[in-house]
């Protein structure tokens, strides 16, 4: 049995699908990879004692509605020991009572329990065969994997119920609180109006909603609510709530009462959105916590299920690549600190999401830090946090990135870029786990697992004194080296049909053709800003594919500029074929022009990689390649 063709099979056959689809793939790729007459995936009902059929795949057919108890089956030891059980052959005598093995033909089974985090049983996963079933413990590894996806899209439908019940009772919440919440978009059109509304402002919620929040207060308020709308979207995430000093004058259908309010905002989807609260001071303190705490809850949630997706976003079937998703399955179960190595635009984020998810601190957050991002004035109090008055600006306490990755995942991207005053404190909460907020003499302890990456080579800026050695060797405990696209050409046709299909449904038009050409195009092609690049490049080919057949003429100049200088016949944009051999020594002797151009300087200001237009590691991983030395000066 070949492992690699297993856990390929796992990758690609299941990548795209979720829910039903899901399971029905896995269980056809199951029986397929296993060579099995059938296979099936449950979910385990406990107070019945029965399991329920996902999918159940039989001689090349669909067994429809299977639900069975479990007793006297061989899925009964499977389910309340918790263990493997396999059954090589003459399964049928070993079960007389179960009447449904006779009527499948059975004579070996193989079964492993679907088990959640916490050890319980979520269902199981089956293979049944017409001959017999030696034991094979790569195949039991492989079935274990299989096994693992299965749980993780269980755990993942699990979390959608539970958001939609988040949902269900912030609705019940909203409606019935005794004080008037009205939720309004940054123009101040209403979008909810609870029955606590309805009878202060005299206005059914139909009648409300749709209309301006303005025409429900008067002039000065409407000025002051424009005015604090503002404020609170300048502010960052955290602290977008306040009391309404002097509180506002409402307009009811019965006349004008004076309120106590508060404001609130959040973004989604790149827009702002308003929650206003009039209320009596009594309730106010616990009415306001119950609702933020349900709405922090839900979007939780909805980022935890958007986070169930990224294992299943890594598309490439390549040695290298499976290698890497190899290390991601090592480590994930781990609480090891990652760094992972890569060029721009080679999907770095997405594999440290890979490992969050994968992890047993999924259920909490994954915080995002990009150190290239921040200045490195405010680079302290956003890991850290700060008290109220600790600097210029700091009108309030904020919580940092570490306190909020709490028992979660902080991914510390571009870590090279971190500056060198910072790093002996970053060194000291990865080894003691404790750090102070700025403007605190009070130490502060956090139990957050690191994920750093970066495209830099640390080495170097090591022996150039820009990275300390200790924070290097205690974020290196697990290096995962993430191939450029260049490395991989095998996985761009698949990349490639993916980005087709993903773009043609965004802009609703059917899927393009793709001609065979239009991949070796893209495969003889360098790729210096990798999957990133491609992606963008297949979005404009999508765009400019009119025709329905893809268009790279004008997506894709790059390859245009690289072809032109060796094409044979100016008519013909490509030219005549080169071989591989050929195109390195086109692209040898383009670099050594450059390199003679800079001074044989690679990076910096009129550096070889600024005049190539290329990211310095990546020329320098080429010169390398190509084995291009200096010529001795004399």
């Amino acid at each position: 049995m070949d492992q690699e063709l297993l856990l390929r099979s796992l990758v690609e056959g299941t990548s795209a699908e979720t829910g039903e689809r899901f399971f029905a793939t896995l269980v056809r790729n199951v029986a397929q990879a296993l060579s099995v007459y059938g296979a099936w995936v449950t979910e385990y009902l406990r107070e019945e004692r029965r399991l329920r059929a996902w999918a159940f795949w039989l001689g090349n057919e669909w067994v429809e509605q299977y639900e069975y108890d479990i007793s006297g089956t061989p899925c009964e030891a499977v389910v309340a020991e918790k263990r493997p059980v396999h059954i090589p052959e003459n399964v049928i005598d070993l079960y007389p009572r179960d009447p449904d093995l006779n009527v499948f033909g059975g004579v070996s089974y193989l079964g492993i329990p679907l088990c959640n985090q916490d050890g319980n049983v979520l269902g199981h996963l089956a293979v049944l065969d017409n001959k017999p079933m030696p034991e094979d413990p790569r195949a039991l590894a492989i079935f274990r994997i299989f096994a693992s996806r299965a749980v993780a899209e269980m755990e993942r439908l699990s979390a959608e119920k539970a958001m939609r019940e988040r949902e269900k009772k912030l609705n019940l919440l909203v409606s019935s609180a005794m004080d008037a919440i009205i939720e309004f978009d940054e123009n101040f059109r209403i979008l909810r109006f609870n029955p606590a509304a309805e009878k202060a402002f005299g206005q059914s919620s139909d009648a409300a909603i749709g209309r301006s929040f303005s025409s429900f207060v008067d002039r000065e308020s409407e000025a002051k609510l424009e005015k604090l709308a503002e404020e609170l979207s300048l502010r960052q995430e955290g602290s977008r709530s306040m009391w309404i000093p002097g509180g506002l004058q409402a307009q009811g259908t019965a006349g004008a009462f004076p309120a106590e309010a508060t404001l609130s905002m959040y973004a989604l989807n790149g827009q702002n959105f308003f929650t206003l609260i009039l209320r009596n001071v009594n309730e106010r303190l616990e009415a306001e916590r119950q609702i933020q705490s349900l709405q922090s809850e839900t979007q939780y949630l909805q980022e935890e299920i958007r986070t169930f997706h990224n294992f299943s976003e890594v598309i490439g079937r390549s040695e290298k690549l499976l290698s890497v998703l190899k290390d991601v399955h090592e480590v994930c179960e781990t609480d090891a600190t990652v760094l992972i190595f890569g060029e721009t635009g080679t999907g770095k984020e997405l594999i440290a999401r890979a490992i969050h998810a994968s992890s047993r601190r999924k259920q909490k957050a994954m915080i995002k830090v990009n150190c290239a991002a921040i200045p490195s004035s405010l680079m302290e109090s956003e890991f850290f946090g700060h008290e109220r008055g600790a600097f210029t600006g700091a009108i309030g306490k904020r919580e940092g990135r570490f306190v909020l990755a709490d028992r979660g995942t902080l991914f510390l991207d571009e870590i090279g870029e971190l500056p060198m005053e910072l790093q002996p404190k970053l060194l000291r909460v990865l080894q003691e786990g404790e750090f102070e907020p700025v403007g605190s003499a009070v130490s502060r302890k956090v139990d957050v697992r690191v994920i750093a990456a970066t495209n830099r080579d640390l080495l170097k800026q090591m022996a150039e004194g820009k990275f300390r050695q200790d924070l290097y060797f205690r974020l290196n405990v697990f290096p995962i080296r993430i191939p450029p696209l260049r490395e991989r050409l095998e996985d761009i046709s698949m990349l490639v049909f993916n980005f087709a299909r993903k773009f043609a449904q965004k802009i609703g038009r059917p899927p393009v053709q793709i001609p065979e050409a239009c991949i070796r195009r893209l495969q003889s092609y360098d790729w210096p800003g990798n999957v990133r690049e491609l992606e963008n490049v297949m979005e404009r080919a999508v765009i400019l594919s009119a025709t329905g057949t893809l268009n790279l003429d004008r997506a894709f100049p790059e390859a245009n500029l690289v072809q032109s200088g060796t094409a044979s016949n100016p008519q013909e944009p490509f030219g005549s074929i080169l071989t591989a051999e050929e195109v390195n020594e086109i692209e040898r002797a383009n670099i050594i022009r450059a390199l003679n151009s800079s001074g044989w300087k690679v990076s910096g200001r009129n550096g070889a990689a600024e005049i190539l237009g290329m990211n310095p590691s990546t020329l320098s991983s080429r010169i390398k390649a190509l084995s291009i030395t200096r010529p001795n000066q004399p």
